[in-house]
C-alpha cells in the first residue's frame, strides 16, 4: 500500500474510533418532582440522597456550600441534625449544625496527591453546572459500560457513554446494595442515582419552593390586576362607547 494511502487509512481510522468514543446518546427521561411551576422536592428521596452522599460520595467530593443546619431544607429536625453533624469531625472536633460539610481533603495538593493529578469537582452547585442537572448526575451514574471493540480507555479512566468524550476519571461509584435505606426502598444504582441527584439539585437550588411560591403568587396577583385594569377600562369607556 502507498505511504499516502496508509496514512490516509489510518487518521480514517483514527477519526472513526474517536468519533465512536466521543458519541453520546440523549439523556434519558428522568421524573422529577420539583420540575414545573408547582413542582416541590421529594424529601423523602432527597434524604436518602444525602445517606448515599453521606457514604459513598463525601470520601472524594467535597460539598463546601452547604451546611448541616441546611438539611432542615429536607425535612431533618434539629435533633436529627445536631446528631448528624456531631457524627463528623469538623477541624478536629464534633460537628455542629452551624458547620459547613468538610472537605475530605485537607488540601487540594492533597487531593491530587491520591487521584493521580486530578480534584474531584465540589458538588455544592454540580446539579446547576451541567446541561440537564440532575438528569446528567443520573445518567452519568447509569452510564458505566465496558468500551466498544477498538476503543482504548486511558489508563485511569473509565468509559462511560453519557460523559462527554466518554472517558472519565471516576469509577463506577454505585452497584446494587451499597447502601441499606432505613425506609426500605431497595437500593438499586437507578435508585441511588435518582435519589442522590435529588439531594443535590437541593444543595444547589435550596431556595426552589420559595421563589415558586412567590412566583405563582406574583402571577396571581399580575392576572386580578388585568382583570381589575380591563374592568376599569369598560367603565370608563363605557359612556363613550353608546
Amino acid at each position: 500500500m502507498r505511504p499516502l494511502a496508509l496514512a490516509a487509512l489510518l487518521l480514517l481510522s483514527f477519526g472513526l474510533v474517536r468519533a465512536e468514543a466521543q458519541e453520546t446518546p440523549p439523556l434519558p427521561h428522568v421524573y422529577w418532582s420539583f420540575e414545573g411551576p408547582f413542582g416541590t422536592f421529594d424529601r423523602a428521596a432527597a434524604q436518602r440522597g444525602y445517606q448515599v452522599y453521606k457514604q459513598v460520595c463525601s470520601a472524594c467530593h467535597s460539598m463546601t456550600q452547604m451546611h448541616f443546619r441546611d438539611l432542615a431544607g429536607i425535612g431533618f429536625n434539629d435533633p436529627e441534625i445536631a446528631a448528624i453533624a456531631a457524627s463528623v469531625m469538623v477541624n478536629g472536633k464534633p460537628g455542629k449544625p452551624a458547620d459547613a460539610f468538610p472537605s475530605p481533603f485537607p488540601s487540594v495538593a492533597a487531593a491530587k496527591a491520591t487521584f493521580n493529578g486530578a480534584v474531584p469537582p465540589d458538588m455544592s452547585l454540580m446539579a446547576n453546572a451541567f446541561e440537564g442537572g440532575p438528569s446528567f448526575i443520573y445518567a452519568i451514574l447509569n452510564g458505566f459500560r465496558n468500551p466498544p471493540s477498538g476503543v482504548n480507555v486511558p489508563p485511569g479512566r473509565y468509559y462511560n457513554i453519557y460523559f462527554p468524550g466518554n472517558f472519565i476519571a471516576m469509577p463506577p461509584p454505585l452497584h446494587d446494595g451499597l447502601v441499606q435505606y432505613a425506609d426500605g426502598t431497595p437500593a438499586t444504582v437507578e435508585q441511588m442515582a435518582h435519589d442522590v441527584a435529588t439531594f443535590l439539585y437541593f444543595v444547589a437550588n435550596p431556595h426552589m419552593e420559595e421563589r415558586k411560591r412567590i412566583g405563582v403568587r406574583v402571577v396571581l396577583f399580575l392576572v386580578f390586576l388585568t382583570g381589575l385594569t380591563y374592568a376599569l377600562k369598560r367603565k370608563v369607556w363605557s359612556d363613550v362607547e353608546h
